[in-house]
């Protein structure tokens, strides 16, 4: 059994990557559906990071109330 496991393992990538335009018909359909699941769970492993428009906008602020203060 274990001298089978990299044919599984080649016959499921290239079932992700090619198998919609050799496929033909649902099987076709299952395997986007595999590649957009794989993708997506990629896509979600790192989350992402939302950046302050002005990173500075605090410090600014504070600067313009000091000068009000004057």
């Amino acid at each position: 059994m274990k001298r089978y496991i990299p044919f599984f393992i080649i016959g499921f990538i290239l079932f992700v990557t090619v198998g919609d335009k050799v496929l033909p018909g649902a099987l076709g359909k299952y395997s986007i559906q595999t590649r957009i699941a794989l993708n997506n769970f990629a896509l979600n492993l790192f989350p992402t990071v939302k950046r302050p428009k002005n990173p500075n906008a605090r410090t600014e602020k504070q600067l313009e109330e000091l000068e009000q203060k004057r």
